[in-house]
């Protein structure tokens, strides 16, 4: 266990500092957030430009917004902080989006953070002794965060109370400090990789699902009117089909397919030009790119349509097994080309119309 030496200050707690040599400024903290700094300048520029601010701005996850509205409602009436929060699912669906909306909602603000960024007891006691009465605490991959940390927000999220102690040997003491009242807001692409006493202490757990294309085509339009980009209704729909169901990777095809315009046709998207810039990318109608076809042809090809298992189909294709089950799994599974069994994986016969291979009837009895 680490020992702190805690000094007050005529305020509170001005520092703290571990046996370790650790040393936390709690004023410092408080003007100076860990924020995420995986993405470059540019990217965070373009992402918060386009992500939504309010309920009224987005757009998706029907059922989600109408609970989480009343949750607000209710917390506003109550006057009292929101209950913690999970949101789980594939990457690029709009957790963090999700947590800026639900703060402009309360009239709060959100501390973004990531897990990997909270490595010694210090990152987590200094952000959670800088928070404000009902702020918003966001933990992005929630589900990568370390033991030591995990176990300090264990009373922070219950009782609000960081358990902390002085001394050494017999003069140890030990403390209780009070946090304000917040609410922590976790997402995490893996669920069950979190401990279950973590996920006991979020009273609202909600998964976020694949958008339709006639949801993604209004993701496509909106970013399109505040990019100033010129786009019409079928060619936002040619896009949306080829987005996976996320918006992310819609908003990222959106760009490119305008810088074709631009080169092609003055600037103006229309459903012709959207078809061949993604044609050019290699994105199919399925939104699969070659990584996904390379995936599936060898399945079909080297192994009579499965099972194989994934370690085997990462030796063969050279990709990492963490990325085909993260990356390229979730959609291949939802969109029903691909099949998990205790076995390995196998294709379905939909994969062979798609990529145009004729089912043998040897193939169509393993299938089957």
């Amino acid at each position: 266990m680490i020992n702190y030496v805690i000094m007050f200050g005529r305020r509170g707690i001005l520092s703290i500092i571990s046996d370790d040599n650790d040393f936390i400024n709690v004023k410092q903290e408080k003007k100076n957030p860990v924020v995420k700094t995986d993405a470059n300048d540019s990217d965070r520029a373009f992402e918060n430009s386009i992500r939504p601010k309010d309920f009224g701005s987005y757009i998706g996850q029907t059922n989600l917004l109408k609970h989480l509205k009343i949750t607000i409602e209710a917390s506003k009436k109550r006057e009292k902080a929101l209950d913690h929060i999970l949101f789980y699912g594939p990457p690029g669906l709009g957790k963090t989006t999700l947590a800026g909306v639900i703060g402009n909602e309360m009239g709060v603000p959100v501390k973004i953070t990531s897990a990997p960024a909270l490595e010694r007891p210090r990152d987590i006691i200094g952000i959670l002794m800088s928070l404000e009465e009902n702020q918003i605490l966001f933990i992005d991959e929630i589900h990568r965060l370390n033991k030591v940390a995990e176990e300090i927000l264990y009373p922070a999220m219950e009782d609000f109370y960081l358990d902390m102690t002085t001394g050494k040997a017999q003069t140890v003491k030990t403390l209780r400090i009070p946090l304000p009242k917040f609410t922590l807001i976790g997402a995490t692409t893996k669920a069950g990789e979190l401990s279950g006493p973590l996920r006991d202490r979020f009273g609202i757990v909600h998964r976020l699902e694949f958008y339709t294309p006639v949801e993604l085509a209004q993701v496509i339009k909106r970013t399109a009117k505040i990019l100033d980009i010129e786009i019409d209704e079928k060619s936002a729909y040619a896009i949306a089909r080829r987005s996976r169901g996320t918006p992310r990777i819609a908003n990222r095809l959106i760009k490119r397919v305008s810088d074709y315009a631009i080169v092609k046709n003055d600037g103006k998207i229309t459903e012709d030009i959207a078809n061949k810039s993604l044609d050019i990318l290699e994105i199919d109608e399925y939104g699969l790119d070659n990584t996904d076809r390379n995936l599936l042809k060898l399945i079909i090809e080297k192994y009579d349509g499965g099972p194989v298992g994934i370690e085997t189909i990462s030796a063969a294709i050279g990709e990492d097994s963490r990325t085909l089950e993260d990356v390229c799994e979730p959609y291949l599974l939802q969109c029903g080309l691909l099949q998990r069994t205790p076995r390995g994986r196998k294709v379905t016969p939909e994969t062979y119309r798609h990529l145009g291979y004729k089912i043998s009837n040897s193939n169509q009895q393993s299938l089957f």
